[in-house]
C-alpha cells in the first residue's frame, strides 16, 4: 500500500503513525503535510519535520492542560508522543549516545504518561520485577470497580516503545471492558535504552515474570489472561508459551514460526553462507553496499545490532537464528489466534506456517489488502483487525 512516499520503508512508518489515528494518536492532516516536507529517503528531514510537527502539538497541548482543557491536552499529548517516536525511528547510527535520539525517546514517554494521567480510566505505571531489576510499563483498566476482568498482556515488536501499546491494542480493550498490561521487554523501549537490556530467544524468563506480576493483582482474572504478540512478538509470544501455560489464549498479531527464516530470506545464499561461516569483512562490505540502495535494509540491520547488542552486522544476523520455534512448537497447547496480512513485506508466509505446525487450537485469519488489511499488522485497517480479535476472545474466553 504507497502511502504518501515512493520509498518502501517510509510510506509503511508513515502509515504506521497515520493508522493510529483511530484511537487519538494521530490526526491526517498533521502526517499530511508532516510527510509533504520531507523528501522521500532522507531521514535527516523525517527527523527534523516529524519532531517540528511534534513539538508543536506538544505546545498546544501543554496550553489545554494549563488552560483547565483537560480533554483537549490529553488528545493532543497523545498525538505528539505518537510523532516524537516517529521522528526518533531512523536514528539508529548510535542510539544510546546520539542526543535527538535520547531527547525524542524521552519526549514519547513524558507526553504520553502526561495525557495518561488524564484518560477517562484509570493508568498506573508499573515496574515489574525482573532478575535484579524491572520491566517499565503500565496497567490500563477499563474501571475504577476492582472487578476482575479479562486482561490482554501485551509484548510489543522490535522496534515498539510501551507507548505506542496504547494506540495498538490498550484502547481497543477498555472500550470493551478488557484491562491491558503492557510493559517493554529487553529488547524494547525503556528496558533497552534506560537498563541495556537486550533481545533473548528464551522470552519465557520474560513472559513468567510478567504473569507472576500480573496474577498479584485483584483486578486480573487469573482464568481470562491473554498474551497479545504484537510484530516481532509474534515470534516471542509463542516461544513463551512452549513453557507458560497460565495464559488462556494467544494472540499473534501476526504469528512468526522463524524470524531467522524469514529475514533471511531475502539474502542470496551464498553471503548467508559467508555470514554463518564467520567471513565476516567480506560480508559486512556486501551489507553495507547492499545498505546504499534500501533504507529498509539500512534502517534494519542498525537497529538489529543495537537491540540484540551484536558486534556487528553479521553478529546480529549470527544471533537471530536461536529465534525459532524448532523444537519447541509441540509444546505449545495454548488456542491461538494468529493475523496473517496478505502484502506483509517482512514475515510473508510465516503466520500459515506457524499455524500447520501447531498441535494445539489455532485459528488463522488472512486479511486481505484489497480491504486494506494486507501491510503487517494491518495497518491501515486495525479498527477491523480489533473487531476479528475480540469476536474470537469473547467467544474463547
Amino acid at each position: 500500500m504507497k502511502f504518501l512516499f515512493d520509498d518502501e520503508s517510509f510510506s509503511f512508518e508513515a502509515l504506521r503513525t497515520a493508522c493510529f489515528a483511530a484511537y487519538g494518536g494521530a490526526d491526517l492532516g498533521e502526517v499530511t503535510v508532516t510527510a509533504q516536507a520531507i523528501p522521500d529517503g532522507d531521514e535527516s528531514a523525517w527527523y527534523r519535520q516529524w519532531r517540528a510537527t511534534a513539538a508543536r502539538v506538544h505546545e498546544r497541548g501543554d496550553k489545554a492542560l494549563a488552560a483547565g482543557q483537560r480533554v483537549g491536552g490529553r488528545e493532543a499529548l497523545l498525538r505528539a508522543s505518537n510523532y516524537y517516536r516517529t521522528a526518533e525511528f531512523y536514528l539508529r547510527d548510535d542510539p544510546f549516545g546520539d542526543h535527538r535520539a535520547k531527547e525524542l525517546a524521552a519526549l514519547a514517554h513524558t507526553t504520553f504518561a502526561t495525557a495518561a494521567a488524564h484518560l477517562d480510566t484509570p493508568v498506573e505505571r508499573v515496574a515489574i520485577p525482573y532478575e535484579g531489576t524491572s520491566l517499565p510499563g503500565y496497567l490500563f483498566l477499563a474501571d475504577d470497580s476492582g472487578e476482575p476482568r479479562p486482561t490482554v498482556v501485551f509484548t510489543s515488536g522490535f522496534d515498539s516503545i510501551v507507548e505506542e501499546a496504547y494506540f495498538a491494542v490498550a484502547a481497543s480493550a477498555l472500550r470493551r471492558g478488557y484491562h491491558c498490561l503492557a510493559y517493554d521487554g529487553p529488547g524494547q523501549g525503556a528496558a533497552l535504552r534506560e537498563r541495556r537490556l537486550f533481545f533473548r530467544p528464551d522470552w519465557e524468563a520474560v513472559i513468567t515474570p510478567v504473569l507472576d506480576h500480573a496474577l498479584t493483582r485483584p483486578e486480573i482474572d487469573p482464568d481470562r489472561v491473554v498474551l497479545y504478540g504484537y510484530s516481532f512478538g509474534g515470534q516471542l509470544v509463542p516461544r513463551a508459551a512452549a513453557f507458560e501455560h497460565r495464559a488462556v489464549a494467544l494472540v499473534l498479531d501476526g504469528g512468526i514460526y522463524s524470524y531467522f527464516d524469514a529475514t533471511t530470506r531475502p539474502l542470496p545464499p551464498w553471503l548467508l553462507q559467508w555470514i554463518l561461516d564467520g567471513r565476516d569483512d567480506d560480508a559486512e562490505r556486501v551489507l553495507r553496499m547492499a545498505m546504499t540502495g534500501s533504507t529498509a535494509l539500512r534502517w534494519a540491520l542498525r537497529h538489529g545490532v543495537w537491540t540484540f547488542g551484536a558486534d556487528s552486522f553479521a553478529d546480529y544476523v549470527r544471533r537471530s537464528s536461536a529465534y525459532t520455534l524448532d523444537g519447541v512448537v509441540g509444546q505449545i497447547t495454548t488456542p491461538a489466534l494468529i493475523f496473517d496480512p496478505d502484502g506483509d513485506a517482512f514475515f510473508k508466509g510465516e503466520p500459515a506456517r506457524l499455524h500447520q505446525a501447531l498441535q494445539g487450537p489455532s485459528t488463522l485469519v488472512t486479511l486481505p489488502g484489497a480491504e486494506g488489511l494486507g501491510e503487517h499488522c494491518a495497518y491501515g485497517g486495525r479498527s477491523t483487525l480489533h473487531q476479528y480479535m475480540y469476536d474470537w476472545l469473547d467467544q474463547t474466553l
